[in-house]
């Protein structure tokens, strides 16, 4: 049994996550413009996680795909995060750890997921229980060419009986793998058939349940560095699928790829976890030096490092909160706070609200988490955040307002 202490662990999570120096991450720390270079960049990123989770909220001025890009990516413009899936790019977008962009090789990983959500997980049998709808949408779509979520509602919906029926029957589609998402318009889907937009070498190919599970937990573990099996659980959604992950996990032990490794915390603790065999030499050497403390950056709420709350408390000491649904009144620290990474150090949030029409970025709340300690804010804390709201607000084309700190 490996044994990780916690700095191991913390560095190499973000080590793993690309959000350390390049000559650690073997990552690309710069992509400047809408070139090919920053899409291969772009790129490089989501296939280290597989996956780029998508969401729909963008008061902050930019989307959480695109902070996610813009926090690894020196100079990367945000405008390419909204454009990378289209025909002919290696991505395209299913159900990953949610609806997320995916590298192309995955499309035959999730072969298992489309043949379970033959029956939708949220609307039980939509296809089964309204076949001329479903056929009809199909066949429209093959006439007509592709169409977008805005096309079944408003003008474009005239024939459709029951618009909610409608626009679920499409999603059951794409979730079944009949018709795939060609690309995003104004962040609508786009709706295509699959043979119009997954080329065949990958929609010919399929690995078996147990492969693919596999594929998936290493590839969770290319991305975390070290985790519990909860995690790699989560990291996919694996639901209601426990023995088969502990089964695939032990095959991946007997292959020697993974490695059964506890983490020991500063109080003695231990929690039973999963790392890479080629990941022990790295969390080794990363004990014994130093990321810099100077330099801030944003995180998205929903990055990789971040989504899991209990493994952030237990690597970063950091209460990670989406305030988002609640009510104003009961927000601690606010409606859509993004996280300050200094070093290895999660050291404030700030709730940003962009303001385009007038050129700004306005800071609404910001929050230190030395801010319990009556005069000992390390300067550097607040230098970091200062950094961070300046880089992220120059990305996003505004002006940051109340940044005094």
């Amino acid at each position: 049994m490996e044994t990780l202490d916690l700095t191991q662990a913390r560095r190499l999570a973000l080590v793993r996550a690309g959000l350390l120096k390049p000559e650690w991450t073997g990552m690309p720390r710069r992509a400047t413009g809408l070139t090919q270079r920053a899409r291969r960049a772009a790129h490089e990123v989501i296939a280290r996680f597989g996956y780029l989770q998508l969401d729909t909220v963008a008061v902050a001025g930019a989307r959480s795909h695109a902070i996610v890009l813009l926090s690894r990516l020196e100079g990367f413009d945000p405008a390419l995060a909204e454009a990378l899936l289209q025909p002919g790019e290696p991505l395209f977008e299913y159900w990953g750890h949610e609806a997320c962009w995916l590298p192309i090789d995955l499309y035959p990983v999730f072969d298992f997921r489309r043949q379970d959500f033959q029956e939708h997980p949220w609307w039980g049998d939509l296809i089964g229980q309204h076949p001329r709808m479903a056929a009809d949408l199909t066949r429209r779509i093959r006439e007509e060419g592709p169409l977008r979520s805005l096309d079944l509602e408003g003008r474009g919906s005239r024939g459709w009986w029951d618009l909610k029926i409608a626009k679920r029957m499409a999603t059951a589609l794409w979730s079944s793998g009949v018709l795939a998402i060609r690309e995003r318009s104004h962040f609508q889907r786009v709706y295509d058939l699959t043979e119009r937009v997954i080329p065949e070498r990958w929609r010919k190919t399929a690995l078996a349940r147990d492969d693919a599970l596999e594929f998936l937990l290493l590839q969770a573990l290319r991305g975390h560095g070290w985790a519990t099996t909860g995690t790699l659980t989560q990291t996919w959604r694996l639901r209601n699928m426990r023995e088969a992950i502990q089964a695939a996990l032990a095959r991946l032990t007997r292959k020697g790829t993974v490695v059964a490794c506890t983490l020991r915390d500063d109080d003695g603790r231990r929690t039973p976890g999963w790392i890479r065999a080629r990941d022990l030499d790295l969390a080794d050497r990363l004990r014994r030096v130093r990321p810099r403390n100077d330099r801030g950056v944003l995180l998205s709420p929903f990055d990789p490092v971040l989504w899991d709350r209990p493994r952030v408390r237990r690597l970063f000491g950091f209460d990670q909160v989406l305030e988002i649904f609640k009510p104003a009144g009961q927000r601690v620290y606010g409606y859509y706070c993004l996280p300050v990474l200094a070093g290895e150090r999660l050291v404030a949030r700030v709730d940003l609200k962009a303001d385009r029409q007038n050129g700004n970025l306005h800071i609404l709340s910001r929050r230190f988490e030395a801010a319990d300690t009556p005069g000992k804010m390390p300067a550097a804390d607040r230098e970091a955040l200062r950094t961070a709201v300046t880089r992220y607000a120059g990305a996003i084309g505004l002006a940051p307002v109340g940044l005094t700190v």
